[in-house]
């Protein structure tokens, strides 16, 4: 008798995953859709708290923006940083630059600098003339300190199509 439930269990589990390998199920994540630009809102931690005192480790945080296009460039319009209550903090492009296909650029903020807190962050705008792959947009934070070391990445989200 248990040998019958466990066959039918396996056979419950089994058969859909069988039938989803060989019908070509896929994710919606799998799906590529194209855009002639976006806004990007990208979490930035100017520092993490640690402790039962919650006292502040603080991080250099990279952000890098990632042409994922093998044939068109994309142009960045903005990249504004906003500090934990949504305060304008700094401009980091003056001018509209160009990002070639499969190219990439980043902005520092120095380990240093604590006006953003650790609810920071920025809002990258891009453009297209034609649909491209979005761009790959992250934050990487970094720290060491005595012999301990941190470091996690932060991916935007699409606030604007």
């Amino acid at each position: 008798m248990k040998n019958t439930k466990k066959m039918q269990l396996m056979f419950f589990i089994l058969i859909p995953a069988i039938l989803a390998i060989f019908t070509g199920y896929t994710s919606a994540d799998s799906t590529i859709v194209l855009s002639k630009g976006q806004s990007v809102y990208v979490p930035i931690y100017s520092h993490i708290y640690h402790g039962d005192r919650e006292r502040p480790f603080e991080l250099a945080a990279t952000l890098s923006i990632r042409n994922t296009d093998t044939k068109r460039e994309i142009t960045l319009i903005s990249t504004d940083y906003f500090d934990s209550n949504g305060v304008f903090l700094k401009k980091f492009i003056e001018n509209p630059i160009k990002v070639k296909s499969l190219a990439s650029i980043h902005y520092i903020i120095k380990s240093s600098d604590k006006t953003g807190g650790s609810g920071a962050n920025f809002i990258v705008r891009w453009e297209s003339t034609e649909p491209v792959n979005p761009p790959l947009i992250e934050a990487v934070m970094i720290a060491t300190k005595s012999q301990q070391g941190i470091s996690f990445v932060s991916r935007g989200q699409v606030i604007k199509e």
